[in-house]
């Protein structure tokens, strides 16, 4: 078994369990890619084992802190069906659902969700792709589905030294899938949509603004960076007389108008702009428009710490402007996705954001993931979805 060794003071987030392994911190060893290594703190002192990336500032990511565990199929088996188990404690509105969350489930580099009758994964990390197999056949196994598609194309496979790959792994067929969420039916394209088709992690806030907008009785929405509409349905089941929804891509927007319509409602209570959010933005302030209800779910401007700094400028300006056109007695829900902004830090930029709006609001509630997404005790950077409930005074 090959090792690496730690230099001395660099044990400290692994005995604490944190998963991850940064370059700097060794000071001897290595192994290929994804092959399992032995961690050793300075003295020789067993920390765990975990997998080898020789590309990556995440150089090791542990698959456990037990030295008498073997990482082998029958390992990956076991925390598979771990995943699973603890997705029939979480109340899940919906036939799609996250089976497994990466780090927080143990499997780093690991992200399966579930659609229907058809499984979907991405695999970011050398450990997990050259377990790829193994898992895949585990997946099949434990949940008696036939169909998994792949989605590893998001842009940190390249940080692994990893190619793109997407396709089916088992099965084929169509890509295209409706579920059902809450009371409302919902589409996408698993082998076109963001992640891994959809944003399985906004389900109870979906749910969260319909209740908003059915108790306060808003008329006038805004859905900005509406995606494929989730948002949009949720304000129309809760009766809003018209919802305004904005993205820039437009194959979003038209799959956004097929989900109005899946649902029964009238699409004249839509208005669809495939258009710049902060260009639209700025274009209502100045025409003096204002919205019962905003929505700023935004895509990632901080996938790190030190993308901070810009991005929290982006995430003011936006914010101060949303703040500026929510009448008053309105309420926005505004979020942050970004693993590189804090939920203490989005919470001063949002306050900021009132500030220069002249603007004060009531914190009403903060809002995270839906639970199939877990964050961990040991791995806060697991909570990389921050939302804030703000009711304008």
């Amino acid at each position: 078994m090959k090792s690496i060794r730690l230099r001395e003071g660099k044990e400290r987030s692994l005995l604490r369990r944190h998963p991850w392994i940064f370059d700097g911190a060794i000071a001897k060893g290595g192994a290929d890619a994804g092959e399992t290594v032995r961690v050793e703190g300075h003295d020789g002192q067993f920390l765990g084992w975990a997998a080898f990336s020789p590309s990556s500032k995440i150089r090791a990511r542990v698959w456990s802190f037990d030295e008498t565990e073997r990482i082998d199929a029958s390992f990956f088996t076991a925390r598979i069906a771990q995943a699973i188990k603890a997705r029939g404690l979480f109340d899940i509105q919906s036939n799609g659902l996250r089976l497994i969350h990466g780090e927080s489930d143990g499997l780093p580099g690991l992200v399966v969700d579930r659609y229907a009758g058809t499984l979907v994964a991405q695999f970011s990390s050398c450990g997990t792709e050259r377990w790829k197999s193994v898992i895949v056949e585990a997946l099949l196994a434990q949940t008696g589905l036939t169909r998994l598609y792949e989605r590893s194309d998001a842009s940190v496979r390249s940080l692994e030294g990893l190619p793109e790959a997407t396709g089916w792994l088992a099965g084929a067929g169509d890509t295209g899938i409706t579920l059902t969420e809450h009371d409302w039916k919902l589409s996408l394209d698993v082998a076109e949509g963001h992640k891994t088709g959809f944003y399985l992690d906004q389900r109870d806030s979906r749910r969260k603004f319909a209740d908003y907008t059915r108790r306060l009785k808003f008329q006038r929405v805004l859905n900005c960076y509406c995606y494929t509409g989730g948002f949009t349905v949720a304000a129309l089941a809760g009766g809003a007389a018209h919802v305004t929804s904005i993205d820039s891509s437009g194959p979003a927007i038209e799959r956004a108008k097929e989900n109005v319509a899946l649902n029964g409602f009238d699409a004249s209570r839509t208005t669809m702009l495939d258009a710049d959010v902060n260009a639209s933005l700025r274009r209502f302030l100045a025409e003096g428009k204002t919205f019962d209800a905003i929505v700023l779910d935004p895509p990632k401007f901080a996938p790190t710490v030190a993308h901070a700094e810009r991005a929290a400028r982006a995430y003011k300006d936006i914010n101060r402007i949303a703040l500026s056109i929510l009448a008053p007695g309105g309420v926005l829900f505004t979020y942050s996705c970004s693993g590189g902004i804090s939920a203490d830090l989005f919470h001063k930029i949002v306050a900021s954001a009132g500030i220069d709006a002249g603007v004060d609001a009531f914190i009403t509630e903060r809002l995270g993931g839906a639970p199939d997404h877990p964050m961990t005790v040991t791995f806060p950077e697991g909570e990389y979805l921050k939302g804030l409930v703000l009711l304008r005074k």
